[in-house]
């Protein structure tokens, strides 16, 4: 076994040496040389050793030494997504489907940023600065004041930031940049890891904010390695399908903010435009008198948001008939078909479903367990629900029906815009909810008698009456 070197060090002076004395060679002084701790005590070849660095300042919770700021870019639904805005020293991902618009929503937002009084760096690495100011162009943008570059070297790039001293960087994208102390192509994972950890490093030693583009795979995950998620501050996903013009913005990790919050965009000849009231837009298509269409009250992030449900049930001709949802989990898609079979008695062995949530956005809480299961049994049963109904609840296994969080926005959003009942879980709150009446189902099978006793009435739901 290799012998441990020890290490001796002047109490008075701080003189390091490798043998004790008992007079210290730099101060003179006598019984000052003491023999150091190891820093660590692993395997000598691995471990730090006995080498010391540099004590490193601490500070207490108190925020008199450097308060953080926010910056706004006056779109309200970037901002929103940000969290109170942009953050100084902030590492942001963002990541999205090509052709989704992340390029063209970073461009509008630097130029806010910009005309906000920072300083805005913008390196393309995928595309050439002339590519970028015809986008520009488009956009009408070209005024706007934005020190544009292409590079893809690490080094310079760094080097740049160095010199200029911006307040935010734009790295587009993080896959295109490559490190000169790395031996491989660039894109991959370990010029991924090095290139995002020097620029989320270079953002926490300047104050500067760093948005860093990644691409993602066939899956929808980001690429690279996850490390690249857990180094930065706040990752962002760009959602949306070709065929919709809706683009939403979602914060899947957020230091600064709520996670789940969504900025929702509209894709139009000049960018991207903010939609304010997205729950208006959303059911402004919906069909009147169609089964398999119910509107679901749901909360994304801290914003209430209300979507229609599209369920499409038929006759398969197939041994293993078809289960195709959009928009939604279809694990829990199954969860909820077995729980309809097992405790209401509903088979589906024979049938196809299809699940589709319009406006091209996905939902991911379990709040929306009872829509779907309302959808599903309208398309089954051929029942129509009443226009100005909404719905909400979580199904247990047992087929209970669950209460969720935020009952009132829900409420409220659904009042504003013209809905008049709703059908969730028993509340805690009795105190009933002006101008809108609520119908507490406990659970699954009692929804089910509820919505076959008025299968072929006149009145149907929604005619106020308790």
């Amino acid at each position: 076994m290799a012998k441990i070197s020890k290490s001796y060090s002047c109490t008075s002076c701080g003189l390091v040496t490798n043998k004790w004395a008992g007079r210290c060679d730099g101060c003179g002084d006598w019984n000052t040389i003491n023999e150091s701790k190891a820093l660590s005590n692993g395997p000598q070849k691995v471990s730090i050793g006995i080498e010391k660095g540099e004590k490193i300042l601490l500070s207490d919770l108190s925020p008199s030494i450097k308060n953080l700021s926010y910056s706004k870019s006056g779109i309200a639904e970037f901002d929103r997504v940000l969290g109170k805005g942009l953050v100084s020293s902030a590492a942001i991902l963002l990541s999205g489907d090509p052709g989704i618009g992340k390029s063209t929503i970073l461009l509008q937002a630097a130029a806010r940023f910009g005309e906000a009084g920072l300083k805005v760096l913008y390196i393309s690495g995928e595309e050439a600065a002339s590519q970028v100011k015809l986008r520009a162009k488009r956009l009408g943008l070209s005024t706007a004041p934005i020190r544009l570059g292409s590079e893809t070297n690490l080094r310079n790039i760094l080097t740049t930031f160095e010199d200029e001293e911006p307040n935010l960087v734009i790295i587009d994208s993080i896959q295109t940049i490559w490190a000169d102390t790395v031996d491989s192509a660039p894109g991959s994972v370990s010029q991924v890891r090095s290139a995002a950890f020097e620029l989320t490093n270079f953002a926490k030693r300047t104050g500067a904010a760093v948005i860093m583009v990644g691409h993602v795979t066939k899956d929808g995950q980001i690429a690279g390695p996850r490390v690249v998620e857990h180094m930065v501050d706040t990752v962002l996903h760009f959602e949306g399908e070709r065929g919709h013009q809706f683009r939403i913005l979602r914060a899947v990790k957020n230091r600064f903010g709520p996670v789940d919050e969504i900025g929702v965009f509209e894709m139009a000849s000049e960018g991207l435009a903010q939609v304010k009231n997205p729950s208006e837009l959303f059911l402004s298509e919906r069909g009147k008198n169609i089964p398999g269409s119910v509107v679901f009250a749901g909360i994304e992030g801290t914003r209430p948001i209300l979507v229609e449900f599209q369920a499409l049930v038929t006759p398969s001709t197939l041994g293993q008939p078809r289960r195709n949802v959009i928009g939604w989990d279809g694990n829990r898609l199954s969860m909820v078909l077995a729980v309809l079979e097992s405790r209401c008695g509903i088979s589906f062995a024979n049938h196809d479903v299809y699940l589709n949530i319009a406006g091209g956005i996905k939902i991911n809480e379990p709040a929306a367990d009872l829509a779907v299961a309302a959808a599903i049994f309208s398309a089954k049963e051929d029942i129509i629900f009443p226009i100005n109904t909404v719905f909400f609840g979580e199904i247990s296994l047992s087929g209970a029906v669950r209460q969720v969080s935020q009952v009132d926005n829900r409420l409220k959003e659904a009042q504003k815009l013209g809905f008049s009942e709703a059908i969730t879980a028993p509340r805690n709150k009795k105190k009933p909810k002006d101008g809108i009446n609520i119908r507490e189902t406990v659970n699954l099978r009692d929804f089910v008698n509820m919505m076959h006793k008025y299968k072929d009435s006149t009145e149907g739901l929604g005619d106020g009456k308790p």
